[in-house]
Parts: C-alpha cells; sequence; structure tokens
C-alpha cells in the first residue's frame, strides 16, 4: 500500500481491499519533488506520517527517493505482485503514476488505485452528454445526485509485512502551531456538536471560530470528506453551506484534471493579453502585500495570520487576492505562489483555481469589474475590528503606514485594462 494524500488507516478503500487480498507492506515514499512545498505543510506532512507509523502499530516503511526507483525496488524486494494507491487527479501525481505504472508492468507487477482523496472522484461528474461541468451550481447539483460511499472501518487485522524504513522525512524549525493528525476526528466532532449548525451565519466573519479548520488535514487525507458528509445533514441550512464547500474542492479537483494546464495558466486564455505589472516597481508592492503592510487593515491583518498561523480566513483570502490582482495589477499566480509556500493547506487545485475567480481568468470566476473595496469588506465583515486589531496592533499609532493605493483609482484603472481586454478579443 502506497500511501500519498491518504495518510490514514480507517475509511481507506484502496487500504481495504489491499489488506482483503493478502498481507500488505504501507509505504511512503519521501519524493524529492516534496523539497518545493512550504516549510507549514512540510511540519505537517512530517506530523501526520508519524501519526500514520503509530496507527500502522510502527510498521509503515518510509523509503526516500524517486517514486519509480523505490515503488519498483520495495515491490521486488517484498515479493509484491500489486502496488494499491488512492488515485491522484493533480498533473504531477498522475505523470508520477504513469511512471510507475509502467516500471511494475515492465517487472510483471501492477499499480491499481482505488478511491481518491475527494468526496465524488475527479472525472465521475459529468452533464447528460458526457461532457464536462465548467460552472460550479450545475456541477454541485449533479454532485449530490451522484452520491458517495458509507464510511468503512479500518482493517481488523492487516496483517502488515516488516521491512526496513529509512527516517521520518526532517520537520523544518516553525514557530506556528500545526494541527494535531491524532485529534482530526475529535475536532470534527467538535465543530460537528458546536458550529456546524451555525455555519452559514458564522463562515465570512473572520473575528469569529466560524469555521472547521480541518483543511490542512483534509489536505493530507488525514480525514476523508464523505465521512463529514455522511455526518452531516443538508436539509439543515448550516450543514448544506458546509456540504457545499467541500463540494467547490472537488469541482476544482474536477477542473484540474481536465485542464492540467490551468494549475498556473489561465483557464480564459482571453486573459493572457491583459496589462499586468511586473517590473521592480511591482515587486516592491508586492512585498508590502507580502509584509501585511499595504495600509489597508483587512488586507494586512489577513496576511499577517497567513504569516503567523499558516492559515487564512476564506473570506479575507478572496478580498486579498482582489487587492493583489485588481488594485495593485499584480499576476494572480504571484499571490498563488506564496499562498502556497506559507498555507498550511496549500492544494493546487483550491488554491490556484481560487486565485483564478478571484482574477476573473477562471470557472465560475469573480468578473473582472467586480472589484472588492476593502474598506467596504471589513466594514461588513468586521465591523467591530476585532479581527484587525487582533493582527496589527500599532493600527492607531503613527507606525501604520498610510493605503498604498487610491482604491478608487485603482479600481477605475482595473476596468480599463478589463475593457481592453474585451476589446482584443471582440
Amino acid at each position: 500500500m502506497w500511501f500519498r494524500r491518504d495518510l490514514r488507516v480507517d475509511d481507506h478503500p484502496a487500504l481495504a481491499e489491499a489488506c482483503a487480498v493478502g498481507e500488505v507492506l504501507p509505504l511512503f515514499v519521501v519524493d524529492p519533488a516534496f523539497a518545493s512545498a512550504g516549510q507549514p505543510r512540510r511540519a505537517l506532512l512530517h506530523d501526520c506520517l508519524a501519526a500514520l507509523r503509530d496507527a500502522t502499530g510502527g510498521a509503515l516503511v518510509l523509503r526516500h527517493g524517486d517514486p519509480v526507483d523505490i515503488i519498483t525496488g520495495v515491490a521486488e524486494e517484498v515479493g509484491a505482485t500489486t502496488v494499491y494507491v488512492s488515485k491522484d487527479a493533480g498533473p504531477y501525481g498522475r505523470a508520477r503514476d504513469a511512471a510507475v505504472a509502467d516500471a511494475l508492468r515492465a517487472g510483471g507487477r501492477r499499480l491499481r488505485g482505488v478511491g481518491s482523496p475527494y468526496a465524488v472522484e475527479p472525472g465521475t461528474v459529468r452533464k447528460d452528454d458526457g461532457g464536462a461541468y465548467a460552472v460550479f451550481t450545475p456541477f454541485s447539483k449533479r454532485w449530490r445526485a451522484t452520491g458517495w460511499a458509507d464510511p468503512i472501518d479500518a482493517p481488523a487485522d492487516p496483517g502488515w509485512i516488516e521491512a526496513p524504513s529509512d527516517p521520518l522525512p526532517e520537520r523544518p524549525e516553525i514557530e506556528l502551531e500545526v494541527p494535531d493528525p491524532a485529534a482530526a476526528g475529535a475536532r470534527w466532532q467538535e465543530f460537528r456538536a458546536a458550529g456546524l449548525d451555525g455555519y452559514a451565519d458564522r463562515r465570512d466573519l473572520p473575528a469569529v471560530d466560524g469555521t472547521s479548520r480541518l483543511s490542512p488535514l483534509l489536505k493530507y487525507g488525514v480525514l476523508h470528506p464523505r465521512r463529514l458528509l455522511v455526518e452531516s445533514d443538508p436539509s439543515i441550512d448550516g450543514h448544506r453551506v458546509f456540504q457545499s464547500e467541500l463540494a467547490w474542492r472537488d469541482f476544482y479537483a474536477d477542473v484540474l484534471l481536465r485542464r492540467p494546464d490551468t494549475a498556473w495558466e489561465n483557464l480564459d486564455r482571453r486573459f493572457d493579453r491583459i496589462d499586468l505589472d511586473t517590473g521592480a516597481a511591482a515587486r516592491t508592492k508586492f512585498e508590502r502585500w507580502c509584509e501585511g503592510r499595504t495600509g489597508f487593515p483587512i488586507v494586512d491583518a489577513g496576511m499577517r495570520q497567513l504569516a503567523t498561523t499558516g492559515w487564512m480566513h476564506n473570506r479575507v483570502r478572496m478580498i486579498v487576492a482582489s487587492f493583489l490582482v485588481k488594485d495593485l495589477h499584480l499576476p494572480w499566480q504571484w499571490g498563488a505562489r506564496w499562498f502556497m509556500q506559507h498555507l498550511l493547506d496549500g492544494d493546487l487545485a483550491s488554491n490556484n483555481h481560487g486565485w483564478q475567480w478571484a482574477a476573473g481568468t477562471g470557472t465560475d470566476a469573480s468578473p473582472y469589474f467586480r472589484v472588492f473595496n476593502p474598506t467596504a469588506q471589513q466594514e461588513r465583515w468586521d465591523p467591530t475590528g476585532e479581527y484587525v486589531r487582533r493582527w496589527i496592533p500599532e493600527l492607531d499609532s503613527s507606525d501604520y503606514p498610510a493605503p498604498m493605493v487610491d482604491h478608487a483609482a485603482e479600481r477605475r484603472e482595473a476596468l480599463a485594462r478589463y475593457q481592453a481586454v474585451k476589446a482584443a478579443a471582440r
């Protein structure tokens, strides 16, 4: 069993099928490609692997190296005929798995994909004519109609195969708090009991603890989303809205499966022509955005929350993204990369397509002419200023900078650049 973004033993279809066949070697490959991930995600991965090692009674085998070499070598080492995995819908994962499958096949072995990290496997939700959905709402309706299996128990007696193991990957020394993978189930039950009913009303208020904060643990598959779906009730407003957020996660994974180029390129290629700022002055503006010193409190509070905790409230993610692309006129890819380096829950499909939504370049995109006013957004979602004061203690002092741009003027500039794109596309 080759674990990837499914670091658990319960409710694990691939593991269950492997255990039903015979004895199983639990394996995780520490891929050199992981080095490009931000320190928060690498720290969380370390902790998830430690928890999985405990959950397997210490049987988890780790090997450091190229997955093609490691997987084929370990399979030969223990005489395995089949390597079980949860399917990967990402561009890198699909290419990696194809290479591993080819190498295994050459040795008379096979790679067997069962299940995925999503409630509904990417590529499954289709229109009546077999086409893919490009808009979320009809996707979500068919997604609900497709449904998901009930969670399954962990194998009672896995019969683990033992093999030598390399050490856990080195854990980066970071100051931020990393969620405890072993407490994932408890966190879900706590939120389910105390927060889920009011989710629809509280989820957009960054000053309150109104969201599940489970996204980092979903990222590495410590919990599977179908458990959250099965244990919530769509007849209750808060539950239904929460389920819809899980549908967005599946939708973006589906889009990335169909269009792997959109990981870093505009889905709407018309926007390849838009005038963006990329010179030295743009880099200076970007640095102020990263540091949380734009002079717009709701933007700066979000960026400081990200730097301090490895997480940012979702409403604020939309605000800071809109500010970067429409007030500063910078490429959305700059912001997406910064987020991926600093987020504990950095997920390529959700992160980058969320950025494309803000930039007006993706599916279900916020229209380019919709420009979030950061001051109005703060007044609406943080009316008492509790959130911004939590993260900007110098807010009322001379140490806090004046707004770095005139929002009204930059909104007009953004609209002018959008109109130029429209004109060029005629």
